[in-house]
């Protein structure tokens, strides 16, 4: 795992449901569908937007707010990809 996918999908009722993915290569249809696109191993943002505008943010300020909303997610791509671990790859 080296990519955390997030998709925000809106409902008719307008409720907005997350849904959260792993990846360990970025496909073109995920550019194209996901809202959030997080780089652990290179520690950047691939992209972020939200209701059709992009957000300007850090990769620091996605992994703060994510590491607290997802802690076990967060917690296991970071050691999927600290360089500590390489060898157990």
């Amino acid at each position: 795992m080296r990519y955390l996918l997030i998709t925000y999908l809106k409902k008719p009722g307008g409720q907005i449901d997350e849904q959260v993915g792993f990846a360990n290569k970025v496909k073109s249809r995920d550019i194209a569908t996901c809202n959030v696109i997080m780089d652990f191993k290179e520690q950047k943002v691939m992209k972020c937007v939200v209701d059709g505008a992009v957000v300007p943010t850090s990769y620091e300020k996605l992994h703060e707010y994510y590491g607290r909303v997802y802690p076990n997610v967060v917690e296991q791509l970071q050691l999927a990809n600290d360089p500590r671990f390489d060898e157990k790859k």
